[in-house]
């Protein structure tokens, strides 16, 4: 279904650069409010991450809004899976979330929720483009919308998260660190841990509006990295900006990746007779998960890149786990979307059922090797239909056999080919990528 506005996940792109404009959000936000007010009656919740623009995008999707003639309720910070969950239990019309994830400050963005708390139908964001190219009007003055702020999100969201492991979990043993990355996190995730009687250490929750994802987080975990060693902690935990992706480190210091962490979860929901559907991951899954999760009798479907098709998948495969490396994990018998705090809280559970420590069970499963090469392009290729890409790949599969896996795709961002490849010799992967690569360029005349 074509959408002129919407990607995958959203519009997301640089402040100030079309669409992340204060005029285009203003008008999105009328546009939005147009379309949720010839659905029915209810207001719309609005939240943001800690980055500066926010500011600036609260007030004009607020003023959008009360223009159609929404009420608007105001979250402020908010991480976007606690969006999600207030749109649901407020029975809102819709949530809106601003934030650009894990992407620099200077980068914003906004996504909707449904009042079930998943992303709107591809219809609902046409609906909305639609309007967007439509021309701007107020309603009269007796039906503008009213907007006030939500003051009990944070202790609402919080106490949803606890409620994800058994009350009769102790966690006082545990001592944690913390990195919130500056981001959405910063006055929730603390609380939270903290009140399931964890020892908590925090690095990453001041935000000044600039720091979000600043060399923190999810996206940069090597400063967590070295204060769990430091501070001889049991494990870490790192949130990005808006607290929808998790990476852990264990305590030894070893960086835990999204795979290794659905895994973890997988055999904890299987042994407790929990384990329901295969476990869903992405084209970029490890193959060391797929094979690790076979020895368990767990099937892994594959679907494309981004957590929008792994929720599709899930739902289409009556699953309840899915994920990405990068710390996208979904426990849909938790919750309805992707939440970095309730999945850290699913694998700590299993660490005090188990007895184990992160680096014992994420044991395991063995990762394989995966180098990525990226090749800059100026055209589109068919790759099905290129005949040299074809015999290329043909070529290094043959050689890899059953141990390994090619993957050509091209960046749905920039203007890349990616050419992945995964095998256990970790040279012979540098050297199939490094060639693959290579015929590619060929091919495109690099």
């Amino acid at each position: 279904m074509y959408r002129k506005y919407f990607g995958t996940d959203g519009i997301r792109g640089r402040v100030g650069v079309p669409p992340i404009t204060a005029d285009f959000l203003l008008k999105l936000g009328w546009a939005a409010g147009r379309v949720f007010a010839n659905e029915g009656n209810g207001f719309v919740l609005v939240g943001k991450d800690t980055r500066i623009s926010g500011y600036m995008f609260e007030s004009a999707i607020e003023a959008g809004l009360t223009a159609a003639g929404v009420d608007t309720r105001l979250l402020g910070p908010m991480p976007t899976p606690g969006i999600a969950y207030l749109t649901r239990t407020l029975r809102a019309q819709a949530g809106i979330v601003i934030s650009a994830s894990h992407n620099p400050y200077y980068d914003n963005g906004i996504k909707f929720f449904s009042v079930e708390g998943t992303k709107l139908p591809d219809e609902i964001e046409q609906k909305i483009e639609h309007y967007i190219d439509s021309p701007m009007t107020t309603v009269e003055s007796a039906k503008l919308g009213k907007a006030k702020r939500v003051q009990d999100a944070a202790g609402r969201y919080i106490e949803f998260c606890k409620a994800s492991v058994a009350t009769r979990l102790d966690f006082s043993n545990m001592r944690i660190i913390l990195d919130c990355a500056h981001g959405a996190t910063y006055h929730i995730a603390p609380h939270v841990f903290s009140e399931v009687g964890a020892e908590v250490v925090t690095i990453g929750a001041e935000p000044d509006g600039l720091n979000i994802n600043d060399e923190c987080g999810a996206t940069k975990p090597e400063k967590l990295a070295a204060t769990v060693l430091a501070y001889r902690a049991d494990l870490g935990i790192a949130l990005d900006g808006d607290g929808d992706r998790l990476i852990m480190v264990d305590h030894k210091g070893e960086i835990v990746d999204g795979d290794e962490l659905i895994y973890i979860i997988a055999k904890s929901r299987l042994e407790a007779g929990l384990m329901v559907g295969p476990v869903v991951g992405t084209l970029m899954t490890n193959l060391g998960m797929e094979h690790g999760l076979k020895k368990l009798g767990i099937n892994l479907v594959r679907a494309k890149v981004g957590d929008r098709y792994v929720l599709e998948m899930l739902n289409e495969n009556k699953g309840i786990l899915g994920g990405e490396n990068s710390g996208h994990i979904i426990c849909l018998d938790k919750t309805t979307t992707g939440d970095g705090i309730i999945a850290a809280l699913q694998v700590m559970a299993e660490m005090q059922s188990s007895g184990k420590n992160l680096y014992e069970l994420k044991s395991g499963m063995q990762k394989y090797p995966q180098v990525l090469v990226n090749v800059k392009t100026h055209k589109k290729i068919n790759f099905d239909a290129d005949e040299n890409i074809q015999k290329a790949i043909a070529g290094v599969e043959k050689k890899l056999g059953d141990t390994g896996r090619v993957l050509l795709r091209a960046s749905g961002t920039e203007p890349l080919i990616r050419v992945m490849v995964e095998g256990q010799n970790e040279d012979a992967v540098n050297n199939f990528a490094q060639q693959l690569a290579d015929d590619v360029k060929k091919v495109i005349g690099a």
